[in-house]
């Protein structure tokens, strides 16, 4: 989907709001900055950790509980855990105190919207309590209409059109605000409108052109509307509008029902806007506006979540992905961000039963049954993977590419428990969907050189994977490995001291190096890389053998084994 402006330098400035630590309230003395609070509160903040945060800053406000840069990060704090209960007051006391600031202005925004006090939202603005001038102009409108002042509220949507870079925003929610006093016509002027579009809009505005459509008896229009926008899209909101838009009742208009949750819209606009652009802590405090006054826009709640998870905070992030109601179309990819969201933080025991939870509700969908392979080969249940992955396969189509990577993953689960000949039958069969995907390619490659089998189609397979990803330690690491079965050291060399720079603390390349500097004659530079791989921590079955390569040499190592000697001339090799 186009977006109908690039969020640079102009955008930058319409958004200008506060978030992360606040830099622009004066800090606190000298003194108080040496606290051990206030730099543990800094720490928390600077982390992503708001809970502790919110904390340490209370603690230090309570030694100087009129300082402005305490309260603001206090208050910055409480938005981004997303409690509001507990931001409001701290923006009262900044507010009582004379203390400008563009977050405690938007909480109390925020908190009188919810109390349904329109006449005091437009006095704040009025008396220039402002958050930033593209948030300011669309909420003056939304407020205006919450007065019941319809014309006021159009007039408002029209000053922001009329403001450079600003435009489409405007008339998007002029579009909304029509709508959803049911002036469906004048709506979807708008959103048709020559040059503009509701593609041109954003994903939700194009969900809203469809509902508007629907509206006026044109399901046929708004369907294809939304294959235009989405193409052949998994996406369950998609998906579930698309059926009602085949029979012939129309859909109801619900994007967007009140003033209250049309600044719900603006705030979680303005996060989508920011969230490839700026950090995800200032982007936080939108997403969390937007969840604060329309709890059921599934649409914001996953937005906060991805928020959260990119930050690391797998704990809010999980708290925020199961805010999403069962009966929204949006919950299975909720759980699935929860279920994966578990995985990250290593509560590997809980994700499998969310996983097994949600795939027992919904039995019918592949991808839930895959992720379930996914969570139960980490908690090492490879016979429960093993099967879950065939359930997988059994409802994927035949014409759904994705399911090479379920043969993949299979692949790797039954190589890991010695069961190749499955292992390298779904491997296989991942390439004949996928026949250039340089992981299985590596993979498939890799395996069969540790085997000694079918080298050249190894090499083949490897070098393939190679010019794809020539920046892949892993798999140029391979291609010298294969050149070291092969025989043909000189050969290996040049990939394995490429692999050893793209992944120098892997112990696996360190020593493949190692070995083939010791067969091109190399000792000195040999040992050194054994030694290297040894400080690296590696599983005790190579530790063993690094250690004993280091006391009797590769070749005496490789005679234990059954192999032959990469230098038959030192089969007898002394340390």
């Amino acid at each position: 989907m186009k977006r109908l402006i690039s969020t640079g330098t102009l955008l930058a400035g319409l958004l200008c709001a506060g978030m992360g630590i606040a830099q622009s309230a004066q800090e606190p003395t000298v003194q108080d900055r040496q606290s051990g609070a206030y730099l543990a509160a800094r720490n928390a903040a600077a982390a992503g950790d708001f809970a502790a945060a919110a904390d340490y800053f209370g603690q230090a406000l309570v030694g100087d509980p009129q300082n402005p840069y305490l309260l603001e990060n206090t208050a910055i704090a409480f938005v981004a855990l997303g409690d509001f209960a507990s931001a409001v007051p701290v923006a009262e006391q900044m507010r009582l105190a004379g203390i400008d600031s563009q977050v405690s202005n938007m909480i109390l925004i925020c908190d009188a919207i919810v109390q349904g006090d329109w006449d005091t939202v437009i006095t704040d603005f009025a008396d220039g309590r402002t958050v930033s001038p593209l948030f300011d102009g669309l909420v003056k409108g939304w407020a205006m209409q919450g007065q019941g002042d319809m014309t006021r509220a159009l007039e408002g949507f029209d000053a922001v059109i009329a403001t450079e870079g600003m435009a489409g925003y405007g008339l998007f929610h002029k579009a909304l605000a029509l709508a959803s006093v049911g002036d469906f016509e004048g709506a979807e002027a708008i959103l048709s409108g020559s040059g503009q579009g509701s593609a041109n809009f954003g994903p939700r505005a194009a969900i809203a052109h469809a509902q508007v459509l629907s509206q006026l008896g044109r399901n046929d229009d708004a369907s294809a509307l939304l294959t235009t926008a989405f193409g052949d899209t998994l996406d369950p909101a998609i998906v579930a509008l698309q059926a009602k838009l085949g029979s012939t009742e129309p859909v109801p208009f619900d994007l967007v029902t009140s003033p209250r949750q049309g600044v719900a819209e603006v705030a979680f606009m303005i996060a989508a806007l920011l969230s490839t652009e700026a950090r995800e802590d200032y982007t936080l405090q939108y997403a969390r506006v937007a969840q604060y006054l329309a709890p059921g826009n599934a649409d914001a709640a996953m937005l906060t979540a991805g928020l959260l998870q990119n930050m690391g905070r797998y704990d809010l992030a999980a708290a925020a992905f199961a805010t999403v109601p069962q009966d929204d179309p949006s919950f299975v990819n909720a759980e699935i961000g929860r279920i994966d969201t578990l995985r990250q933080s290593d509560q590997t025991d809980v994700a499998a039963e969310v996983a097994q939870s949600l795939a027992r509700a919904r039995p019918d969908l592949a991808f839930v049954q895959a992720r379930l392979g996914d969570v139960l080969r980490d908690n090492g249940d490879n016979d429960g993977a093993i099967k879950a992955y065939g359930a997988a396969l059994d409802l994927y189509p035949e014409s759904d590419t994705n399911r090479w990577v379920v043969y993949y993953t299979r692949a790797i689960v039954a190589h890991d428990i010695g069961d190749w000949d499955q292992a390298e039958s779904d491997f296989r069969a991942a390439l004949a969907i996928n026949p250039d995907q340089p992981q299985v390619l590596n993979y498939l490659g890799y395996s069969l050189v540790e085997r000694g089998e079918k080298l050249d189609e190894a090499l083949d397979m490897i070098e393939r994977a190679v010019a794809d990803q020539p920046d892949s330690g892993a798999i140029v690491d391979s291609l010298g490995w294969v050149y070291f079965q092969l025989g043909r050291y000189d050969d290996a060399i040049d990939p394995l001291e490429r692999a050893a720079v793209l992944e120098a603390t892997d112990p696996i390349v360190n020593d493949h190096l190692g070995d083939a500097y010791w067969a091109v004659g190399r000792e000195r530079e040999a040992r050194f890389q054994w030694l290297r791989a040894q400080s690296f921590e590696p599983e005790e079955d190579l530790a063993a053998r690094i250690r004993a390569k280091l006391e009797r040499g590769l070749d005496a190592v490789r005679q234990d084994e059954g192999l032959d000697a990469t230098r038959p001339a030192l089969t007898d090799a002394r340390p």
